[in-house]
């Protein structure tokens, strides 16, 4: 019943694909934030890490068959799904779910996998060492989770019974907020003269009430408001 189901989903939407073509417009736009080139999927274990990346972040899209400068090399289709099918059934915990579109271009087939951002974060996968972590996407690379987001994901699921007292450190941290772009949680520390520990649970508290978000500044984690866009 599954493979049925991403047949008929391929025929859809190759019909499709004769009138606009958006998987070419697709790759013109290069590797980013939610798109991914893949040549070939050879490692399910580490395609995983993508697949947590994504879902632990704004979602996003694997193309398969498509060399880093964006040229169409082509795959075998279900060869390509199958390795998918074990990096998220196998690899990912808890599964992290996708869909699969398939692409004739030119006579070469793309695959394209689409991954939404998830509800249920955080989703890890294995590292060389076989340990299970969670990744975020950042640009066009997969980076760690640090504690804070791995703490504030594990709240957002009872985030309505969080009290957030106005303490003197949380006055501190939105008052330099109002005047900086953004803080490293070592600048919270030292300006709210503060432990750690303490900090990491105020920053986790603050974004799972969505107060507070992260962004990525220097290929490091920091925190703004959520009004700063």
């Amino acid at each position: 019943m599954f493979r049925k189901f991403h047949v008929h989903l391929f025929i859809q939407r190759n019909e499709q694909m004769k009138k606009d073509n958006p998987i070419e417009d697709l790759i013109a736009q290069g590797e980013g934030q939610r798109l991914d080139f893949k040549f070939e999927v050879s490692d399910s274990k580490k395609i995983a890490r993508t697949l947590s990346a994504f879902a632990n972040s704004d979602g996003g899209r694997l193309l398969i068959g498509v060399k880093d400068n964006g040229n169409i090399a082509g795959v075998r289709s279900e060869e390509e799904f199958y390795m998918i099918e074990a990096a998220s059934t196998m690899y990912t915990r808890p599964t992290v779910p996708f869909t699969a579109t398939r692409w004739e271009i030119n006579g070469k087939t793309v695959l394209e996998i689409y991954i939404a951002p998830s509800d249920n974060k955080p989703h890890t996968a294995p590292d060389r060492d076989e340990k299970y972590k969670a990744y975020i996407r950042v640009a066009d690379e997969n980076i760690l989770a640090n504690e804070v987001l791995l703490l504030s994901w594990q709240k957002c699921g009872r985030k309505n019974g969080l009290l957030l007292p106005l303490s003197r450190p949380v006055k501190q941290l939105m008052g330099y907020l109002e005047n900086q772009p953004y803080i490293h949680i070592r600048q919270f520390c030292r300006i709210a003269r503060i432990r750690y520990a303490t900090a990491r649970n105020i920053l986790s508290d603050l974004i799972a009430v969505n107060i507070l978000k992260y962004i990525i500044v220097d290929k490091q984690i920091v925190y703004t408001t959520t009004s700063h866009e």
